[in-house]
């Protein structure tokens, strides 16, 4: 029996880090203990590329590279950890996915989307997520929660209208994929935008 595959995605400030742990503690209510990881990321491999590309001294990586970059870090990260979870019958609740890449390398920096799908087609053999959880706000309040933590990182210091894109091709994304999307307004306060997630999830595993 195969396992189910949840993503939770969103822009700066969206929340996502409280939100997965949110997320997780409802599956495990329901009985699922789910595999929780991060894109890039999730191996040890992984996270040495999360490193070179957050890393702010990284300002001259060109586009492709940071694409290819970012697909090299998923090819490990499905073949060493979310394939064989899923094999296994385990959950898997992954912080971004392959969306991230079509809302901040597609809609971000501009790179084409067949270039992405390309890839996409080839690391991905068909694997996508049974549900993606779209945290949405507007975007200078997800800057302005996003400039009370930590030093901004290589993504975190582009200018306002690079995340304005990103927003806008993340619900593109969303209206592409109705099926697997559900999107939640998280610009409401954390309760609220909880409140919503449960009740999501709540939905969508009673149709399971």
């Amino acid at each position: 029996m195969k396992g189910c595959f949840i993503t939770l995605e969103g822009g700066e400030g969206a929340g996502k880090s409280s939100n997965l742990e949110f997320v997780r503690r409802c599956l495990e209510r329901h009985g699922k203990r789910p595999v929780v990881t991060r894109e890039p990321g999730g191996t040890p491999l992984g996270e040495t590329i999360r490193e070179l590309l957050l890393d702010r001294g990284n300002s001259a990586i060109a586009d492709d590279t940071e694409l290819l970059l970012m697909f090299a870090a998923r090819a490990q990260h499905i073949a060493q950890l979310i394939h064989p979870a899923l094999e296994r019958g385990q959950w898997v609740l992954c912080d971004r996915f392959t969306d991230a890449t079509y809302a901040y390398q597609g809609g971000g920096r501009g790179v084409p989307r067949g270039r992405i799908a390309a890839l996409e087609s080839w690391v991905q053999q068909g694997l996508e997520p049974d549900l993606t959880l779209l945290l949405d706000l507007p975007v200078e309040q997800g800057m302005a929660r996003a400039g009370r933590r930590s030093a901004p990182d290589r993504f975190e210091r582009e200018r306002t209208e690079f995340f304005e894109r990103v927003r806008a091709a993340y619900l593109e994304q969303a209206r592409r994929y109705p099926r697997r999307f559900r999107v939640i307004d998280a610009s409401r306060p954390l309760e609220q935008v909880q409140r919503s997630l449960a009740m999501v999830l709540e939905e969508w595993l009673a149709q399971r």
